[in-house]
């Protein structure tokens, strides 16, 4: 069950931007931005075998951004990994817009990142890996930042966050090539604004599942969830 959020350490926490305004129909040429916006991602995610290893194809509704301090993830660009050790700012919009997130007022939204080339993408006999899962229900009529700032600056909020499985950072062992890091966005399949009692697998290889080669899409499944947005990064160990 999702809790109200509280107070965080100074470490840094989950970064999801909220705004609920009315807006007009898109043009036809926002609408032709989303489309093209779509079918990059499609491409480029089945070109890098996200589609179908990790994920069954889709057709996302929202742009997903993830970004550290220093780097962003680009749909399959290349990242060392000391350059993604803090959780990432996440932000989820609509590119029919150029101002604003449009959310679905109280329904869950699941931020997940797997790894599907442990420990390596030629021998897989690991993944895939859960490196975190995080759940997030929008409040109506708020905007709202959760930024990697000190305690007394975390502004009060509705919202409700839950972070069920902890942001492990990617790492990946020497010698094992690049590794493909997936970002998700999951939302209930039933479009239920109701509390989600979402699972946290039990243990982080194979998602708990116990078989090589399972993951994300599996427990999305368990839990009836659908993918809505989606980006990956590449990381690799300095020693190859």
């Amino acid at each position: 069950m999702l809790r109200p959020y509280l107070a965080v350490p100074l470490h840094l926490v989950l970064l999801l931007q909220f705004c609920f305004t009315p807006r007009a129909l898109p043009t036809e040429q926002e609408v032709l931005k989303q489309v093209v916006s779509n079918s990059i991602l499609t491409v480029r995610a089945a070109k890098a075998e996200i589609i179908p290893t990790v994920i069954d194809d889709f057709l996302p509704s929202l742009t997903m951004s993830v970004s550290w301090p220093s780097k962003e993830a680009d749909l399959g660009n290349t990242i060392k990994p000391k350059h993604v050790q803090d959780r990432p700012n996440i932000k989820l919009y609509d590119e029919s817009s150029s101002k604003s997130a449009y959310w679905k007022t109280n329904m869950t939204y699941v931020i997940t990142l797997t790894d599907p080339d442990a420990p390596s993408r030629d021998n897989p006999e690991w993944s895939e890996i859960c490196h975190w899962i995080a759940a997030v229900v929008p409040s109506s009529n708020a905007t709202v930042s959760i930024l990697p700032i000190f305690e007394a600056a975390v502004p009060k909020t509705t919202n409700t966050y839950e972070e069920i499985m902890e942001y492990k950072p990617p790492g990946p062992p020497p010698k094992t090539g690049k590794h493909r890091y997936v970002f998700l966005t999951l939302v209930p399949a039933n479009g239920t604004s109701q509390p989600l009692d979402l699972t946290k697998p039990s243990d982080r290889k194979h998602w708990g599942t116990g078989k090589e080669r399972k993951g994300v899409r599996y427990w999305a499944k368990d839990n009836g969830l659908v993918p809505v947005a989606a980006n990956f990064i590449y990381s690799q160990n300095k020693k190859q």
